[in-house]
């Protein structure tokens, strides 16, 4: 992708318009379960980025996102904002979105060059979201908590739950997105270098 597409105006509005929508999803009423950690609608928003807009650009609207909660806005876990947050429950979670975006976003972009964005395949997609997020957040959390790592792990269990319930809901909402909008997400280079091939080859 050259530089020129990739900082077109579509593709900032939409990084702009997702890293909008993931902060307005901590406005809907938390429940704060184990040591702190709040549960929200977060974790729907950032998987939905990565499988709506693939690796770079929903991992971009989630950089945006955290960037802003950290100059001030409160838009992190219970209207939390600034970089305090990091030495909290919840930092280690934040940072993990990040590569939980790029990673689905990735998947979803290769699955879409094999078959059809459906929701079994972007829930697949997604699910893949949840791990990565832990494997930096649980870390974090024993240390903030002074826990070893399996009690860490066993106290988040209950959110593991609602985060499959998330990515469900989400691969269903992007599943509609990309019906309606079928060239959203763009292919991968390689893919795209092969269709530019065989339409030289028939020329």
């Amino acid at each position: 992708m050259s530089a020129r597409h990739a900082f077109s105006g579509m593709n900032i509005a939409l990084i702009a318009v997702f890293a909008a929508f993931i902060a307005a999803s901590t406005l809907v009423p938390e429940v704060t379960l184990a040591f702190g950690v709040p549960f929200s609608l977060q974790t729907l928003a950032v998987v939905l980025a990565g499988l709506v807009l693939g690796p770079w650009r929903g991992a971009a609207a989630v950089c945006v996102y955290i960037a802003a909660g950290f100059a001030g806005l409160p838009i992190f876990a219970n209207l939390s904002a600034g970089l305090a947050v990091l030495a909290g429950p919840t930092g280690g979670f934040l940072l993990g979105f990040i590569p939980a975006a790029f990673l689905t976003g990735w998947l979803a972009r290769a699955a879409r060059t094999r078959t059809r964005l459906n929701v079994g395949v972007l829930f697949l997609v997604g699910l893949v979201s949840i791990p990565v997020t832990y494997a930096i957040g649980v870390p974090w959390l024993s240390v903030y908590t002074g826990l070893t790592l399996g009690q860490a792990t066993v106290a988040m269990a209950p959110f593991m739950i609602g985060d499959v319930i998330k990515v469900a809901v989400a691969a269903s909402l992007a599943a509609i997105i990309h019906r309606a909008y079928p060239r959203l997400m763009p292919a991968p280079a390689s893919q795209t270098a092969s269709v530019d091939e065989k339409e030289a080859a028939t020329a």
